[in-house]
């Protein structure tokens, strides 16, 4: 199901539009822009695998003390 909306532009963000899309394409061509940022999950499934595996998750851990001990010690 498709929704209707309105939007504004610049005149000549507009006029690039329908001279570089055309009038009847200009909607898909949003949609196509959007579409990525606006539904992307492939972070989410990224991290959710990272935080699965249990030995990247110890090294991780692991290398995440070390850097805050060295910062501990640093001279302010």
């Amino acid at each position: 199901m498709h929704k209707r909306m309105t939007i504004t532009l610049d005149e000549v963000v507009y006029d690039g539009l329908y001279r570089t899309i055309g009038k009847r394409r200009m909607s898909q061509f949003i949609e196509d822009l959007l579409r990525p940022h606006v539904l992307d999950t492939s972070l989410d499934d990224g991290y959710r695998a990272m935080a699965a595996d249990a030995a990247r998750e110890t090294e991780a851990q692991e290398w995440c003390n070390a850097l805050a001990k060295d910062m501990h010690s640093e001279a302010r």
